[in-house]
């Protein structure tokens, strides 16, 4: 059960505008996250156009940024998160497996048989970020040579960074997930 209230689905005056920005990007739904956030008008309107950004207009693979989100939200315990991104992973071309392996990813260790070279750097990237804070430089440069180029390497560390935020915010605030 969250620990504050949510605010209702449907707007107070003043504030339809940013519920219909939301419910837009959500493709029209609205979600318990959403309405957590709705709490703080001015966060949730920053929330919304920061993981819009986030979320579509990226050059990092869809597949490596899902990859990151979900890893995060198993090694934040945020299950939250990861009800809501295992799916976008799948679309990207994730496999089962690999969110099972996921769910079994060790404190200390990311380089598993489900993921390829690219992959691993990923994790061993979100791992580091995420327990941690500091990356290795042995890290930070197995992901610099795994990816395209910088611009991606920035896209990935935000990606990690920003759920890493939305994922202690779930948690700390005991978001419930969504259901039926």
């Amino acid at each position: 059960m969250s620990r504050v209230r949510y605010v209702p689905a449907e707007p107070a005056d003043g504030e339809s505008e940013l519920v219909a920005r939301i419910r837009a990007r959500r493709g029209g739904t609205l979600l318990n996250l959403d309405r957590m956030l709705l709490n703080s008008p001015p966060f949730a309107r920053g929330w919304n156009a920061h993981l819009g950004a986030v979320r579509a207009d990226l050059a990092l693979s869809p597949k490596l940024r899902e990859l990151a989100v979900c890893a995060v939200a198993v090694l934040n315990d945020a299950e939250y998160e990861l009800e809501q991104h295992a799916p976008e992973f799948y679309r990207a071309g994730g496999t089962p497996a690999q969110v099972q392996a996921l769910r079994e990813l060790s404190a200390t260790e990311a380089d598993t048989a489900a993921f390829d070279a690219t992959e691993s750097a990923v994790l061993r990237l979100t791992l580091e970020m995420t327990r941690d804070v500091r990356v290795t430089d042995a890290t930070f440069e197995r992901v610099r040579s795994a990816l395209a180029d910088e611009r991606h390497v920035v896209e990935l560390v935000g990606v990690i960074a920003t759920y890493n935020m939305v994922s202690r915010f779930l948690v700390a605030l005991q978001v419930d997930p969504e259901r039926g």
